[in-house]
């Protein structure tokens, strides 16, 4: 799963729709039209789904830091 991100037209600054979907199916899904508010500009941006994207975050770059201790030989 992961975030459907649009372009801001205004700043050219990718901003998320507040949506999460599975690339795969989000690319099979039928052509729909959205409105996104802006928090980079401050207003709503009207967008279509062939403009849009989804970003997955990379869990193993995500993940907790895990700390090892070393004893003393």
């Amino acid at each position: 799963m992961g975030i459907v991100m649009i372009k801001c037209p205004e700043s050219g600054r990718a901003i998320a729709t507040g949506m999460e979907a599975d690339r795969e199916r989000f690319s099979r899904s039928p052509v729909f039209f959205g409105r996104t508010f802006c928090a980079i500009c401050k207003s709503s941006h009207e967008w279509f789904a062939r403009e849009a994207w989804v970003h997955e975050v990379d869990e193993k770059r995500n993940a907790p830091k895990v700390a090892l201790a070393v004893e003393p030989a």
